[in-house]
C-alpha cells in the first residue's frame, strides 16, 4: 500500500545511479521541483538498502546496471526492508525481459532515461499515490515478448559463465556438479537458439532475462 502523504510535506527521494555525473544532474533536476527532495544518492546497489534504512524515501529512483546486486534485485531487497517505500527502475534499454522482472521485484513503476525530467517527476508524484507507471512502448514491447523460457538456475550457470569462467568453475561456485551445468548450459543454449554458452548469455542479457 502507498504510504500516507501529507499536502506541502516535499516527496523524499532516494536516488541510485553508477554514473556519477548523471546522478548528479538528476539529483540537481529533481530537487529544483518544490514537492522533491533527494535524501540519498548511492552508486552502488550493494548500498541501497542501507541508505533507505538510514534516509527513509518514499520513492526510491533505481537504475538497472549498477556494480554489485542490480537495481532489480535492489527493488525486491526494498520491498521486505522498506515496504512502504516505492520504486521506480530507470534504465537506459528498454528491454521487455526487465520490466517483467522489475514487476515481479515489486516496482510501481519502469521508465527509461531518455525522456524529460518533468515527465519522471510525474511519475514520482503518481506512483506515491498508489498509480503503477510504465514506459508505453517498452509496456507494448513487453506484451509480444512472451515471458523469460529460462529457469532460475539456467539463468544463474549463464551468469556464472561470464569472464570465461570454465564447466569447473561454474559448478564450484554454484555448488553443482559439472555433469548438471553441462545440462543446464545445453538447455540454455537450446531455449536461446544459439551455438554455444557465450551465445546463450548474450542473447538472453539482450532480452533483459539476466
Amino acid at each position: 500500500m502507498p504510504r500516507e502523504h501529507r499536502v506541502g510535506k516535499s516527496i523524499r527521494v532516494l536516488l541510485a545511479e553508477d554514473q556519477g555525473m548523471m546522478r548528479g544532474a538528476l539529483a540537481l533536476l529533481l530537487g529544483m521541483e518544490a514537492d522533491i527532495e533527494v535524501v540519498a544518492q548511492v552508486g552502488t546497489g550493494d548500498a541501497i538498502v542501507g541508505a533507505a534504512l538510514e534516509s527513509r524515501p518514499d520513492v526510491a529512483l533505481l537504475d538497472i546496471e549498477l556494480p554489485g546486486i542490480s537495481g532489480l534485485d535492489a527493488a525486491a531487497l526494498l520491498r521486505e526492508e522498506t515496504p512502504d517505500c516505492r520504486v521506480l527502475i530507470l534504465t537506459t534499454f528498454g528491454r521487455p525481459g526487465y520490466l517483467r522482472r522489475a514487476m515481479e521485484a515489486g516496482a510501481a513503476g519502469f521508465l527509461v532515461k531518455d525522456g524529460p525530467v518533468e515527465e519522471l517527476a510525474r511519475a514520482i508524484r503518481r506512483v506515491l499515490t498508489g498509480e503503477t507507471v510504465i514506459d508505453p512502448a517498452l509496456a507494448a514491447a513487453a506484451l509480444g515478448a512472451g515471458p523469460n523460457p529460462l529457469t532460475a538456475r539456467e539463468c544463474d550457470v549463464l551468469k556464472a559463465s561470464a569472464d570465461g569462467a570454465t564447466v569447473a568453475d561454474i559448478a564450484a561456485k554454484l555448488h553443482l556438479s559439472e555433469s548438471t551445468v553441462r545440462n543446464y548450459l545445453s538447455s540454455a543454449i537450446g531455449k536461446t537458439s544459439t551455438r554455444n554458452r557465450m551465445e546463450a548469455m548474450r542473447e538472453a542479457r539482450h532480452q533483459g532475462w539476466l
